[in-house]
């Protein structure tokens, strides 16, 4: 699932070209070309860059009608760097998921959060940290080279690098310090948006959720 963003109109409105905002983002100008067609979804890590290059908030790089973003995400299970995950008891896009927990920033309506376990993504990723993705992923095609969550037709859930496979269809997985999965057959992946440190994140107890609840509803 792609999530529409305003890019392309502000860069109209500030009559900046593709090439100077590719320029002012430090991003490739078929990466922006992508973005604004809906080819790829916004990530958090972007939206400042957008944000400063087109002096706007951040919020205004989404549709006026999207739901709005709030602190608070849902865990939906464990992926494996290194240890390995079977998502039989934690499905996504469709389950309950494990827990919620408050962090330090807005996430988007359709995001999700992953607890990561294993080390074979170190120093990149530590155990205990948590990444968001979007709840319905992306085509594996579009996210060649970068990193991602990705389930496996046998179930499995990891933290890796996809990579095109030497077999139609099929996806190499590589790690920074282990073994690389050769030849995979991938039925969800997800690009990383953000990554929350650990001990950055905290998970919401009732009580918690009830203060954000009234917060939220003051404001």
């Amino acid at each position: 699932m792609n999530i529409p963003n305003r890019i392309r109109e502000h860069r109209l409105a500030r009559r900046m070209t593709q090439e100077k905002l590719a320029e002012e983002t430090g991003l490739s100008v078929s990466y922006v070309t992508r973005l604004e067609s809906g080819g790829r979804n916004l990530a958090q890590k972007h939206m400042i860059a957008f944000s400063k290059a087109l002096g706007v908030k951040p919020a205004d790089l989404l549709p006026e009608d999207a739901e709005p973003a709030h602190n608070v995400v849902r865990v939906m299970g464990r992926i494996g760097a290194g240890a390995e995950i079977l998502s039989e008891f934690e499905q996504i896009p469709e389950g309950d998921g494990l827990y919620e927990i408050e962090v330090h920033f807005p996430v988007p309506e359709d995001a999700i959060a992953l607890e990561v376990v294993g080390e074979s993504m170190w120093p990149r990723y530590d155990p205990g940290d948590v990444i968001i993705v979007w709840r319905f992923g992306n085509h594996p095609d579009e996210i060649i080279g970068w990193e991602a969550a990705v389930e496996t037709e046998d179930g499995r859930r990891f933290l890796k690098r996809v990579l095109k496979g030497s077999q139609p269809g099929t996806y190499d997985l590589e790690s920074h310090n282990a073994a690389t999965i050769r030849n995979t057959k991938l039925v969800w992946v997800a690009e990383v948006l953000s990554v929350v440190r650990s001990g950055q994140w905290r998970k919401l107890d009732a009580n918690a959720r009830r203060r954000i609840l009234r917060k939220a509803t003051k404001s």
